[in-house]
């Protein structure tokens, strides 16, 4: 397991808008991330009603972000990845309206369909309790800085 202190670092997502507690297991083709913050009263995702659920695409561009800074920093880049711009999110299904009043923490995976220097793809799914809470497909471009 991966603190949000080792990797936090790795990704533009500060303080409250960074979703991610922790990082349970990653390799070059995949990562599993862990949240509670989905039940938090102060989550700058929250509307009136509660946070919607599709708002758990973020806590899958999130977990593609750690997942890409973690293979930057494994393959002995100095600097973080460039930060990404999330571009196309694709067949997100969702099967819970909201999730706040989930107890326990959500389970965060993402799979890399495709990455290099200037765009990355991934499958992403949410889940809770063993439960599919969304899925989809997201593609991040990294632009010149």
């Amino acid at each position: 397991m991966l603190p949000k202190t080792d990797w936090a670092d790795l990704i533009p997502h500060a303080g409250s808008m960074c979703l991610l507690d922790a990082v349970m297991a990653w390799d070059p083709c995949s990562i599993h991330a862990i949240s509670a913050g989905h039940a938090r009263v102060d989550n700058p995702l929250r509307g009136a009603h509660g946070l919607h659920a599709v708002h758990l695409a973020e806590y899958g561009a999130q977990a593609m972000a750690v997942h890409g800074g973690l293979m930057a920093r494994a393959g002995g880049a100095v600097e973080p990845a460039r930060p990404g711009v999330l571009v196309s999110l694709r067949d997100l299904q969702l099967h819970r309206e909201y999730v706040d009043t989930l107890d326990g923490p959500l389970d965060v995976y993402a799979e890399c369909l495709h990455a290099d220097g200037s765009s990355a793809q991934y499958v992403f799914r949410v889940m809770h309790c063993g439960l599919v809470l969304a899925s989809g497909r997201a593609a991040v471009i990294h632009p010149e800085t």
